[in-house]
């Protein structure tokens, strides 16, 4: 996109005085005022405003659910469309790595941290500590950072090779990074405290949650989350794939499955369109490359002698519970039916690695996850969590928000 059709789309903003966009973005960037500078032609200054809440503006410009985040809270969008707050976001993130803009930090303190798992959160959290002054070491446990960025989201919606410019941009600050170390197996958090003056574990939570039905032990059954990270799949050519749940991560695996040649993609999902997690715009993308969507329906079993060969499907309604922040679902009695099908993955949620979690000697909350407070705070002193291993709302900026607000208060603990 070139900068007159970024300037005119700046020229749709009109600065509200209250920035209900700044209130809809997790990361609460000053939309308004960087816009406005963008407008201007003061790029670099936009940027240095954006950094100030964010150091991932070309990856949140291109992949945050905008519609639901700043765009949707856009007072434009009542009578017309909301500014496209991502697309001028995604260009300043751009104009940043094209002509090599730094990203300033002050001299190193005698403090140091580290940081559990090199994914968004994890890497907010160190960039935000060193610009602040501490020595931060990434341990990573696959051989390149990035984590849901890198094998979380396709190719073809966030290039691979722009994501290592974001990350080398990062880097450059001056962080230290181990790569192929796991949490658990090449060292504990005991010898992470031992070492350092705090640590932040923001290790993510991919495992695919399952819906505890029938059948989800025969062969051709996967989960979404691994699918994705593996890149390992079966051949679709000529088959019939059934993908359950309504989010990014469903709607990310059913076009991957559909542009590796699947005969037929069915995204099920037990409420509307309307309630579905993932953004409108993915969804339209999907049904546009051939993906059909069964929206207000619920898998009751997966059928097949040793793999999977049907699955069993009954229509829901929606009803309003006290209590319930959406709508919920319950089944229609009666409405059953079967679907052919050759293969069935589960992307409907996603938890961590629980022999990991449940070895570091953290509490932990009812599902698992590792329990914090407000600032990040885990039940031991010097350790601090954040992004979905603390059960974060599973979009980008909110685990980017989750690490730089740990960040904050790893600082002020650091300097008692």
């Amino acid at each position: 996109m070139n900068e007159e059709d970024i300037r005119l789309k700046t020229l749709e903003c009109v600065s509200c005085i209250t920035k209900p966009c700044q209130v809809g973005c997790p990361l609460n960037n000053d939309i308004t005022t960087f816009i406005k500078l963008v407008r201007n032609g003061k790029y670099k200054e936009a940027y240095e405003l954006l950094l100030e809440t964010t150091v991932l503006p070309s990856v949140c410009g291109r992949i945050c659910p905008h519609e639901k985040q700043c765009q949707g809270m856009c007072v434009k969008r009542i009578s017309y469309e909301a500014v496209k707050i991502g697309d001028i976001e995604a260009f300043i993130g751009d104009m940043a790595i094209k002509n090599n803009w730094t990203i300033e930090s002050v001299p190193l303190k005698n403090k140091k941290v580290a940081i559990v798992g090199g994914g968004p959160s994890g890497l907010t959290c160190a960039a935000f500590l060193r610009r602040n002054g501490y020595n931060v070491t990434i341990y990573e446990k696959h051989n390149y950072l990035g984590g849901l960025l890198y094998h979380g989201i396709p190719e073809f919606r966030l290039d691979k090779l722009l994501l290592n410019k974001v990350i080398d941009k990062i880097l450059k600050l001056g962080i230290n990074v181990k790569l192929n170390q796991s949490i658990g197996k090449d060292f504990s958090l005991e010898d992470l405290e031992n070492e350092y003056d705090a640590v932040f574990l923001g290790f993510g939570a991919n495992l695919s949650s399952k819906m505890n039905i029938p059948g989800e032990d025969l062969d051709g059954v996967y989960g979404g989350n691994e699918l994705l990270e593996s890149n390992d799949h079966p051949n679709y050519e000529d088959k019939t794939v059934v993908v359950s749940g309504g989010g990014n991560v469903a709607i990310d695996v059913a076009r991957t499955i559909k542009r590796k040649g699947a005969k037929k993609v069915y995204v099920i999902y037990r409420r509307s369109e309307k309630e579905a997690p993932a953004e409108a715009k993915e969804i339209k993308e999907a049904k546009l490359e051939g993906v059909d969507f069964l929206f207000q329906n619920n898998i009751l079993g997966i059928y097949g002698k040793s793999r999977v060969e049907q699955i069993e499907v009954i229509k829901t309604n929606l009803v309003k519970k006290e209590g319930d922040g959406r709508l919920s679902f319950v089944n229609i009695e009666g409405s059953n039916y079967y679907l052919l099908c050759d293969y069935v993955v589960m992307a409907i949620g996603s938890h961590p690695e629980r022999n990991i979690v449940n070895n570091l000697g953290l509490e932990l909350d009812k599902r698992g996850r590792i329990l914090i407070d407000k600032e990040g705070h885990t039940s031991k002193e010097k350790v601090f969590a954040g992004g979905d291993v603390t059960g974060t709302k599973g979009t980008v900026a909110f685990a980017s928000r989750s690490g730089r607000n740990a960040s904050y208060a790893i600082i002020k603990y650091l300097k008692i």
